[in-house]
C-alpha cells in the first residue's frame, strides 16, 4: 500500500510570527484555539494537504512532513535498519493522534502518523 503525505509542520522559537507571515502569504486559516500550543493549518485550497506552526522554544528551527502509514512500529524499524535514527519514539495524544519521528540518514527529520485516531 503506498503511503501518503498527510500533514506538514513547521517549528520554530517565532512560531506566533511565523503563523501570521503563513496566514497572511497564503491566505491559510490558523487555528491556536486547542488545548495544546499549536495552530492547526487549513489550506482551505480544496486539494494538497493541510499542516501545523508549532513553537520550539530551545530547539532548532524545523520544517518537516508527516507520512501515513499503517503500522508506525514497524515502519520505524524499517527506517532504522536503512540507517535512519529515531527522533521520537511512538507517541499518542490520547483523542487526536499517534506519531513518531525518525532522521533520515542525511539528518531529515520526517514524521510517521497512524491511520487511526486514538481514543
Amino acid at each position: 500500500m503506498p503511503n501518503p503525505v498527510v500533514h506538514f509542520e513547521i517549528r520554530s522559537s517565532g512560531a506566533d510570527n511565523l503563523m501570521k507571515f503563513y496566514a497572511d502569504l497564503f491566505e491559510w486559516r490558523v487555528d491556536t484555539s486547542g488545548p495544546i500550543d499549536y495552530g492547526l493549518v487549513d489550506t482551505h485550497a480544496g486539494s494538497g494537504i493541510n499542516g501545523g506552526i508549532a513553537g520550539a522554544d530551545g530547539e532548532p528551527n524545523l520544517v518537516t512532513f508527516y507520512v501515513e502509514v499503517e503500522d508506525i512500529d514497524a515502519k520505524l524499524k524499517e527506517a532504522e535498519e536503512r540507517g535512519a535514527k529515531v527522533v521520537m519514539p511512538v507517541t499518542t495524544i490520547p483523542g487526536a493522534v499517534t506519531f513518531a519521528m525518525f532522521a533520515d540518514p542525511e539528518g531529515n527529520c520526517i514524521g510517521l502518523v497512524s491511520g487511526e485516531t486514538p481514543s
